[in-house]
């Protein structure tokens, strides 16, 4: 009776099209894009500010937990309901109507429910962009919890860096309006920032203002060669002290990720004859036409000086084919699936001490699972570093869950007690590291997180995470 009360309840308030009950057309809420996987009672879909409070209100009052879901293309489970059957996801893909870009202030304000794909098909027309630039297609909200990074954050930062203001329904149903259009602002607390990379615990986020940046008017593309870590490290120094100005990607990808993307994606090919240890993706982009800055001349040039200098650290450069290359990038992930069973990693360390770190990974796999094949790439300009683990269960011989179980806390263990690093560099907490949150964070940040938890959803209703610790 008290379920059936609560969607009685919600349907009064929002509606037949705010209210998905049925199995069918509950599923595709329930499961994660690659973890994640439960059961809902309803999923809710507001369509304005004034809706999510209500919903939020009205499972308050019936004790139900909700949790907040953008396009549910997170990697750590924490979009998805449990499998309980109790819990309301909220989702915001009906909010998703403004687009409102102020050219000359270089700014938009975007319902929480916009998709990335979405504004920047709007801000194109204005000769913008919003440059959190990434495989995914998430919605805007979504980003700002989560703090999306992406391939470019070396040039234009996470969404942090270009988050100006918010509005935000806390957990009670206040919405709490901070739509800020400074750059600067420095008049005390920036409450905006408590709900950016807080997984949606906080507060629902169904509105932001953004800084988007000027569509470069050009790009230039190389895909670099070279033998060890060492020399992927040395070609960033070169590329920042000499091009820091136009560098907005340095991709790294191993031969083993590699060789996985050519064993599965039939149309693309190998660009060297001998796989090297790390294939590098740079790419320059600038807003000055080609008459101005001949960026693809310049790039050559660089790397050709480079090259006089690496010797046989950097067997060989290949410029253009951006398509080309970009496409092996974004390939990976898909053909890493394919290749057997997977534990992905994402992990920072600081970025100098990258390749020490991916070797002592490689070492401890050599010594005690040498079965299971390390094919790391990532955002080394910017200290990330995806560690997949790959293997045939067959030639393990011992279940998926048995491994994961004894490999991912040695792993944890060396990126943040060994390396002063982060277990998540970009995919936020959620179930899929909860153990490992209430692990390595500090008591007293806990303590904090739990303070602001108390205000911010004083029924404790919203999220499938705990950063209090509790």
């Amino acid at each position: 009776m008290a379920a059936a009360a609560l969607i009685d309840d919600l349907l009064a308030a929002l509606g037949e099209r705010g209210v998905l009950t049925s199995p069918t057309d509950r599923a595709r809420f329930e499961t994660g894009w690659r973890y994640g996987k439960g059961t809902a009672r309803c999923v809710v879909r507001p369509a304005s500010t004034a809706e999510v409070a209500t919903a939020l209100q009205v499972c308050g009052r019936h004790g139900a937990r909700v949790v907040p879901q953008g396009a549910n293309t997170g990697l750590v489970a924490a979009s998805t309901p449990d499998a309980s059957g109790a819990m309301v996801v909220l989702s915001l893909e009906r909010l998703n109507q403004t687009i409102d870009v102020d050219v000359r202030g270089r700014t938009v304000r975007v319902d929480g429910g916009v998709l990335l794909s979405q504004l920047n098909e709007r801000l194109a027309r204005d000769g913008f962009w919003f440059p959190v630039d990434l495989g995914a297609d998430p919605q805007i909200g979504a980003m700002v919890a989560t703090n999306t990074g992406g391939t470019r954050l070396l040039k234009y930062g996470d969404v942090r860096h270009n988050l100006l203001g918010l509005e935000v329904v806390l957990g009670d149903g206040r919405v709490l309006a901070l739509p800020n259009r400074l750059r600067k602002n420095n008049t005390g607390l920036d409450g905006k920032q408590l709900f950016v990379g807080t997984t949606g615990v906080f507060g629902v986020v169904t509105q932001a203002v953004l800084q988007c940046a000027p569509l470069p008017k050009q790009r230039a593309t190389a895909l670099v060669a070279c033998r060890d870590g060492d020399a992927v490290l040395a070609l960033l120094g070169a590329l920042e002290g000499e091009l820091g100005d136009v560098l907005s990607a340095f991709e790294v990808m191993s031969d083993k990720a590699l060789a996985a993307v050519f064993a599965h994606q039939p149309n693309l090919r190998k660009p060297f004859a001998e796989l090297p240890r790390y294939a590098v993706l740079v790419e320059l982009a600038s807003t000055l036409p080609a008459d101005a800055l001949a960026l693809e001349a310049v790039l050559e040039a660089r790397l050709g000086a480079f090259l006089e200098t690496a010797g046989d650290a950097v067997p060989d450069v290949l410029v253009g084919k951006a398509d080309e290359f970009w496409a092996m990038r974004h390939h990976i992930s898909e053909s890493l699936r394919s290749e057997g069973r997977m534990l992905a990693f994402d992990i920072s360390v600081p970025r100098s001490l990258l390749p020490r770190f991916t070797a002592d990974v490689e070492a401890l796999l050599a010594a005690d699972w040498p079965a299971v094949r390390l094919c790391d790439y990532g955002h080394w300009g910017d200290g990330g570093t995806h560690l997949n683990l790959v293997w045939r269960e067959d030639a393990v011989g011992k279940p998926y869950a048995d491994v994961v179980a004894a490999l991912q806390p040695r792993v944890y263990e060396l990126a943040v007690k060994g390396y002063d690093g982060s277990y998540s560099a970009e995919h936020g907490v959620g179930p899929h590291n909860q153990r490992y949150y209430d692990a390595y964070t500090d008591p007293i940040v806990k303590q904090l997180c739990g303070l602001l938890g108390d205000f911010c959803d004083p029924g404790d209703r919203l999220g499938t995470v705990r950063l209090d610790g509790a």
